[in-house]
């Protein structure tokens, strides 16, 4: 069986390459007197496969994301509050940021409203007609509050963009949908 098997194997390798004879070869010539002539074995010429490996240049649409960050100096809102038990007070940034595609979005913090020792800061995401094409594009918006430690909750008010980022906020239709279910709150800003 082992017989076998290895005669198929070296069958399948020797077809599997051309294999020409260049020579014919010849038995070498022995005299008892033990001389012998050292003879000449065949030639073959045997012809594999050839491979090239090496490089071709193709047209690619490769993305090329170019971000420059430049330091300025902006106006930014600020928001200080005093609370009636008088807690000490600390600067901190609000910060909203939305990640997009395929067109320019605008994001602006448009309303912060106050309720218990909770703050909802309501957010608008607007499209606009231009295309980024299959490009992602970061918006933001901020403002600097003075007040003692809070919760900050995020709302959004637009169609939420579909990218994994985009998890932290809960984004809604109308602002009616927040302002049924918030109690009792002051608007401490709005833009």
């Amino acid at each position: 069986m082992k017989k076998l098997l290895l005669l198929g194997l070296s069958l399948g390798i020797l077809s599997a390459c051309n294999i020409k004879k260049e020579e014919k070869g010849e038995m070498p010539d022995m005299d008892v007197d033990v001389t012998a002539d050292a003879g000449e074995l065949p030639e073959y010429d045997v012809n594999w496969a050839d491979v090239n490996v090496g490089t071709t240049t193709k047209t690619l649409d490769i993305p090329k994301v170019v971000v420059v960050m430049e330091e300025e100096t902006v106006e930014v809102p600020f928001i200080d509050v005093d609370m009636p038990d008088g807690d000490e007070k600390m600067e901190q940034t609000i910060m909203v940021e939305a990640e997009v595609t395929d067109n320019e979005h605008e994001l602006d913090i448009v309303e912060i409203w106050a309720a218990g020792d909770a703050l909802y800061v309501v957010s608008k995401l607007d499209a606009k007609d231009r295309s980024i094409g299959d490009q992602k594009m970061r918006v933001s918006d901020q403002v600097t509050l003075n007040a003692p430690e809070l919760e900050i909750k995020h709302y959004i008010v637009g169609a939420k963009p579909d990218r994994i980022f985009n998890t932290q906020y809960d984004y809604l239709d109308s602002i009616d949908e927040l302002k049924s279910s918030v109690d009792g709150y002051t608007v401490i800003y709005t833009k």
